[in-house]
């Protein structure tokens, strides 16, 4: 399914070849077929992107909140008039199942849609002084040009979790997609460029990340850097902004855990398992990595996973819109999972489901959802971010355990549990050392409540009106009644 070649957008105008000429395939996973290519920005590439960004941030800056709302409106509504050419291209170059895909983008829109409200309620204060003649007001103003790094497994509605907020607050933006997952990405931010006034506000620059990376991040252009990846890459960007002291935030990787209780509902605990353990194949910061049952309720626990996972179904998500899983997004990515599982294996696990390719997958980056016991915390897959299809079961013999197995890694996303039990609900949720936790529901990240990770999982917050706030600066201004 040649032709789809991605684009980068810098001041408002589409390129498709870059001043180098260099150009990268894009490849289905699914298939394994080029379906398109990728312009690789050179120096004159980024170099027009950071003058573009720069030289419209006055005027959108000085735009009011209400004005930039009624675009950012415009836009959502654009996206959602063409989710399902979006959603195509995103299944076409990622490999989550169309129906999933459309979901996606629209997700999207509604991002555009709360930080078009939200950024007209930016609040400031007004202190009271120990002087009669004396006024203390803070605001808030916007921070300048923003340099935003999507992923690759959620490139659309990742992108407008940055967008959306960055734009909202009075910021310009650049914003470098994943090189494999261009396309979908692409027609997002052109179709937000279209609504917005004046050129320049939204830039989108493709290629090395090796490369554009840093430099953006030393361009004295750029006042803000987000990410959304690896932790490995978000060390490396906090690095690279170091010497410029600029504000940097980061949402990284998750390895995340589920502790089902004894009393728990296990119909519903099995339920939120397989889906957030498998969901776009188990590449989300947020799947659950790790899986904790009480050892009173493991085997009707494992029963019910066992049920469930086994009538998933795989294929094209193109052809088959429907079906539960795709393909793996990444040739690295499937390589990643069949060492995390040789090494369980090799280290005592039991394989009790999967654990190999579907039979008539196809040429694509296929793997089942696959399900282990017998596991512990000597293994890669307990201590690493798989980020796939890999669920281990480990049981425990009370909750002190659970939280201290839970706890024991550097990762601190999103931890899940499940109990019937209201004292049992609070205590955990509050011992458990994530920056969010769903007790009795396995529910992502949604737009208007606050998604931030401890330790090594990220820096500051995305969504909500604290991720508007990170886009924002602190200004008091104190004044003398003359």
């Amino acid at each position: 399914m040649p032709g789809h070649n991605a684009f980068m957008l810098i001041n408002g105008k589409p390129i498709y070849e870059s001043s180098s000429k260099s150009q990268k395939p894009i490849i289905n996973p699914a298939t394994l077929e080029t379906i398109g290519t990728l312009p690789e920005a050179s120096d004159v590439e980024i170099q027009a992107a950071l003058n573009a960004a720069g030289k419209s941030y006055q005027e959108w800056s000085n735009t009011s909140p209400a004005r930039r709302g009624e675009m950012l409106h415009k836009a959502a509504t654009e996206v959602r008039a063409n989710v399902e050419a979006i959603a195509r291209l995103l299944t076409l170059e990622q490999g989550k199942p169309l129906a999933e895909a459309r979901g996606e983008v629209k997700a999207a829109a509604e991002a555009l849609d709360y930080y078009a409200k939200e950024g007209q309620r930016v609040l400031g204060e007004i202190l009271p002084t120990n002087k009669s003649d004396t006024r203390s007001l803070v605001i808030r103003q916007p921070l300048g040009v923003v340099a935003a790094f999507v992923p690759w497994n959620y490139p659309v509605s990742l992108a407008a979790w940055k967008i959306a907020p960055a734009l909202a607050a009075g910021n310009t933006i650049i914003v470098k997609p994943a090189s494999n997952t261009p396309l979908a990405t692409c027609e997002f931010v052109r179709l937000l460029n279209s609504c917005l006034e004046p050129i320049g506000v939204i830039n989108l620059l493709l290629g090395s990340g090796a490369k554009i990376g840093p430099a953006l991040i030393s361009s004295p252009v750029v006042q803000k850097i987000t990410l959304t990846g690896s932790t490995e890459t978000g060390k490396q960007i906090m690095s690279l902004a170091a010497p410029y002291l600029k504000k940097v935030s980061l949402e990284l990787g998750g390895n995340c855990p589920i502790i089902v209780c004894r009393d728990a509902d296990l119909e519903a605990a099995a339920q939120g398992t397989v889906y957030r353990s498998f969901r776009n194949m188990g590449q989300i910061c947020n799947a659950i990595n790790r899986v904790y049952v009480d050892r009173a309720v493991a085997d009707t626990f494992l029963e019910k996973v066992l049920a469930r996972v086994s009538k998933m179904t795989i294929g094209d998500g193109l052809r088959d819109p429907d079906v539960d899983l795709g393909p793996m997004a990444t040739a690295d990515g499937l390589e990643k999972t069949l060492a995390h599982l040789e090494d369980a294996v090799d280290k005592g696990a039991t394989v009790v489901y999967g654990g190999k390719r579907p039979e008539n997958a196809g040429p694509g980056y296929f793997f089942m959802p696959t399900v282990l016991t017998n596991v512990n915390h000597q293994m890669r897959v307990m201590t690493e971010e798989t980020f796939g299809p890999l669920a281990p079961v480990m049981s425990f013999s009370d909750l002190d355990e659970a939280v201290a197995l839970a706890n024991d890694s550097p990762y601190g996303l999103v931890a899940y549990v499940y109990t019937s039990n209201l004292k049992t609900a609070f205590v955990l949720s509050e011992r458990l050392q994530f920056g969010t936790v769903g007790i009795n529901n396995v529910t992502g990240g949604e737009v208007a409540f606050p998604y931030g990770g401890w330790k090594e999982s990220g820096l500051g917050v995305e969504l909500s009106h604290h991720g508007l706030n990170e886009y924002l600066a602190l200004k008091h201004i104190r004044i003398t009644l003359l």
